[in-house]
């Protein structure tokens, strides 16, 4: 088994019942969720002119391989009714690989560790609720370390948190 990080991202719809459902279909018996992060409402980057987003971080066990895990996720994505039109653009749900265990992969469809993570404080700051201390394969670098460093963006944790459906 290894242990994966995987952001959730929504800011079309209802937002917390896309981050709900995706949760649902993400537990299975070779995906096994074991923490999810607080709830975050953050400012969106790139194409801004759109509405805010809510994200949050999980972290699971798997069975997976990673094109495997990815194959599934974009079958997550697809089923909640994502649409990819604009780049950064508005969507109902987005889910990344953060990070796999200790591994890098560099493929045409995939690459581990997220290549964007260290500039995405919608990504670091409900990772480094998690995982404060774990460190990137690549830099080594704590995320509590790559969040302080990370270029700002309106990011406020809610008081609200989902859960994961065996929770």
């Amino acid at each position: 088994m290894k242990t994966v990080y995987l952001a959730l991202g929504s800011n079309i719809g209802d937002r917390c019942r896309h981050l709900q459902a995706a949760l649902g279909k993400l537990e299975a018996p070779d995906l096994r969720i074991l923490r999810v992060s607080s709830l975050y409402e953050t400012a969106p980057v790139g194409f801004t002119a759109q509405h805010w987003f809510y994200n949050l971080v999980v972290e699971a066990e798997t069975e997976m391989f990673p094109l495997q895990l990815l194959t599934r996720i974009a079958k997550i994505e697809l089923a909640l009714g994502r649409v990819r039109t604009i780049p950064n653009g508005p969507r109902t749900l987005d889910i990344d690989i953060l990070l796999y265990g200790r591994a890098v992969v560099h493929s045409v469809k995939l690459e581990i560790p997220h290549p964007r993570m260290a500039e995405r404080r919608f990504v670091l700051a409900p990772l480094a609720e998690l995982a404060p201390d774990l460190r990137h394969p690549v830099t080594h670098q704590a995320i509590r370390v790559m969040l302080d460093a990370a270029p700002e963006q309106a990011v406020r944790r809610l008081d609200l948190r989902l859960g994961s459906p065996a929770a």
